[in-house]
């Protein structure tokens, strides 16, 4: 089992950086490939990227070159650092393990870009 708890979310600027954080608990972080997924108001969840166990990372294309994806397995922890962020970038994120049944998904942390 995995409990995951996002932190971060916050109101910032457009064009400013925001990092989240996505803090993990139980024996399977480790080993797990965790994503995170964004939901804006009245539209459906979109995967934004995923990093796998290794620290490898994958980003969806309106995210390259403005995301970087993180972890740190001893600590449990990883990190989505936004730069250059968009108004379209506000939403709810959370953050969820990839490839376990069940999938375990955070609470989720709000991001607002406004100016």
């Amino acid at each position: 089992q995995v409990q995951l708890v996002e932190s971060g979310g916050d109101l910032v600027q457009p064009g400013g950086s925001l990092t989240l954080s996505c803090a993990g608990s139980g024996s399977m972080f480790s080993t797990t490939a965790i994503g995170w997924t964004r939901q804006a108001p009245g539209k459906q969840r979109e995967l934004v990227g995923y990093v796998s166990s290794g620290g490898s990372a994958i980003y969806v294309d309106f995210v390259k070159g403005r995301f970087t994806l993180s972890r740190d397995n001893a600590k449990r922890i990883v990190h989505l650092q936004m730069d250059n962020l968009k108004p379209e970038d506000t939403g709810v994120y959370y953050c969820h393990t990839l490839g376990t049944s069940p999938v375990y998904w955070g609470q989720g942390t709000q991001v607002t870009v406004s100016s």
